[in-house]
């Protein structure tokens, strides 16, 4: 099938998740999540915990203002991750989360999930598996893309090993490969899921949402 690049992201639903693009209207209930110290607490990250309100504001427009897609390998499209249903004590329209589909390279038929972030309260539940069911379904099924890479910090052990839970092959490091907030550098290990790879991946995915 022929490769698309997306202009925008587009609206998937899930038995659990409901995603659509992420705009203002979400820059709010993300601020929350954004200031939830468990986020910051297994590994670096790219920025460091907001702690004003300006910062809270610089952090999210990386999110919500991202550049289109160029189909040379820059720009994304951002999801906000929506609960359809309630889990827990949370209700049916939370925002839970977001996640992006970017570095679209349409010649290598290549792309990147990632710009993840969650609520700590749904860690550890059917969301990061369904979202990332949707997206990647996304990603190889309706645009035809052949492979999909998903990157972390070295150091933040936590999303190495929800990575490699889904099935992504460790592909290996990046040294020195981009600079943090702090002037420090990343070292970025990458994983990918090849089209090939994508049936057993998909099978693991879905036998992890209950």
């Amino acid at each position: 099938m022929p490769v698309v690049l997306p202009a925008v992201a587009s609206h998937l639903t899930g038995s659990h998740l409901v995603l659509d693009p992420l705009t203002e209207a979400d820059a709010a209930e993300l601020g929350v999540v954004l200031q939830a110290p468990e986020v910051y607490a297994h590994g670096y990250v790219m920025h460091h915990r907001p702690t004003s309100d300006e910062a809270t504001e610089f952090a999210l427009a990386r999110f919500v203002h991202a550049t289109p897609p160029n189909g040379l390998g820059h720009g994304r499209t951002p999801y906000a991750i929506r609960l359809g249903v309630g889990l827990g004590a949370l209700p049916a329209g939370t925002l839970v989360g977001t996640s992006s589909l970017g570095d679209f390279d349409t010649s290598r038929q290549s792309a990147h999930l990632g710009w993840t972030l969650y609520d700590p309260r749904v860690w550890s539940t059917y969301v990061n598996p369904e979202a990332k069911l949707l997206l990647l379904t996304h990603a190889f099924e309706t645009l035809g893309y052949g492979r999909v890479k998903i990157q972390t910090d070295l150091l933040n052990t936590r999303s190495q090993a929800a990575i490699a839970k889904l099935g992504a092959v460790r592909e290996g490091v990046l040294r020195r490969e981009v600079p943090r907030e702090d002037g420090t550098w990343r070292d970025t290990v990458v994983f990918a899921i090849t089209i090939d790879d994508w049936p057993t991946v998909k099978q693991g995915l879905e036998a992890r949402i209950v």
